[in-house]
């Protein structure tokens, strides 16, 4: 009975870690195969190789958070229990790839664990508390940083890294020898190579970023179960193998359409705009990973992304008249796209606001509160769900 339940327990999580590579292959590597610097292949290939060393090393701390830390008595992370929470976290990617929202893995298997504390009595509140104040301070950190980026940095940031593409590929191999090399395309300009370079750089600091916090959303449980066992397969390091192998097989597999969508669709955030919040986002969730905190990605790039936005509107005006609400932006991420022409850019405060294009349709106020509201919903429901789940298996059940 007990070698059927491990099964399960690891097939669920199986499941887990290829949904996730599905999920986030797309948003790292999405803009680079779109200006034809890798293939889908090498892309989902880099996802493997980044997320691995990032489960490896940072990731193996937010394990210990999820797995041992968030409840007083490990006693209660059992397998059955483990395969409980992590069908809630499976639940939870389904729901928000149904409504088309990439719902927050990590909150949600916090809140999955934290109904089984509250259930049994069990949960640490302090160490939950902790983790609470850190999903407040961080989406509002990434509004702030990119706000400035966006009102001080991004029209001259435009200038260094946007990409002019020019026909066929961006790279290519050169079989002469016996060891294929890359090499630049044909007509590709330095520039563009360099642009190219930088978007495959980003894409894998986000991989190595979604490493070391997305690894205990698929195995954390069952490394907590496994903790006062003698079953090796539970143990850490064999379940960060097996939880980076079942991503793998989610780059290469269904990230494939995401990657397709993200590639094809990038121009709805402009090149600079998301290498901004790229960099932003992944240095928040790798610094909170390194203290053993779950961060969410999706939340603190969403927050980014309309920071920047509200930066780059908010140069029509100086910051005096911004804080007294005399003068009100009109925020959209349409605003990104300006600062395209060579022309010089002008001082905050002197910029006219048709010179900002707004583009209602790239920032859609009801899109982006119902994004922000299902990505807080979906964790509450899976604290409730599994709370009141526990309860009535431990008082009937076990």
């Amino acid at each position: 009975m007990v070698e059927v339940l491990l099964l399960i327990g690891i097939a669920v999580a199986l499941f887990v870690g290829f949904n996730i590579g599905g999920a986030t292959t797309g948003p790292a590597f999405g803009p680079a195969v779109g200006a034809d610097a890798l293939s889908k292949t090498v892309a989902a290939g880099l996802m493997t190789v980044f997320f691995f060393v990032g489960a490896v090393t940072l990731g193996r701390r937010v394990v210990q958070t999820l797995g041992n830390d968030l409840v007083t008595n490990t006693n209660v992370l059992t397998i059955e229990s483990s395969i409980v929470v992590l069908f809630f976290i499976g639940g939870a990617l389904f729901v928000g790839n149904y409504y088309g929202v990439p719902a927050s893995t990590s909150m949600t298997a916090v809140g999955a664990i934290a109904g089984l504390g509250v259930a049994t009595g069990t949960l640490d509140w302090a160490e939950m508390g902790g983790i609470a104040i850190w999903w407040i301070v961080a989406p509002i950190v990434g509004f702030w940083v990119s706000g400035m980026i966006g009102r001080y940095l991004y029209p001259r940031l435009n200038r260094w890294v946007a990409i002019t593409t020019t026909p066929g590929p961006l790279m290519q191999l050169d079989r002469s020898g016996v060891v294929p090399v890359p090499e630049a395309g044909p007509n590709t300009t330095r520039r563009e190579l360099f642009g190219g370079i930088v978007v495959i750089v980003i894409g894998c600091l986000m991989a190595f970023s979604s490493g070391t916090s997305n690894i205990a959303n698929a195995i954390a449980p069952l490394v907590g179960a496994g903790a006062g066992t003698d079953i090796a397969v539970l143990q850490m390091n064999p379940m960060i193998v097996l939880g980076s192998a079942a991503v793998a097989v989610g780059a290469f597999t269904i990230a494939r359409r995401t990657l397709d969508t993200l590639g094809n669709d990038i121009t709805d955030l402009p090149l600079t705009a998301a290498i901004v919040v790229a960099i932003v986002s992944s240095t928040i969730v790798v610094g909170l990973s390194a203290i053993g905190v779950p961060a969410s990605f999706v939340i603190i790039a969403t927050t980014s992304i309309v920071g920047l936005g509200w930066g780059r509107a908010t140069r029509t005006a100086t910051l005096p008249e911004v804080l007294s609400g005399e003068k009100t932006p009109d925020v959209s991420v349409g605003a990104l796209a300006a600062e395209e022409s060579g022309a010089d850019v002008p001082d905050i405060g002197e910029e006219e606001p048709e010179d900002i294009p707004s583009a209602a349709d790239l920032f859609d106020p009801a899109t982006t509160g119902r994004v922000i509201v299902l990505q807080n919903v979906v964790p509450i429901l899976s604290t409730v769900g599994a709370s009141i789940t526990f309860t009535i298996l431990f008082q009937f059940v076990w």
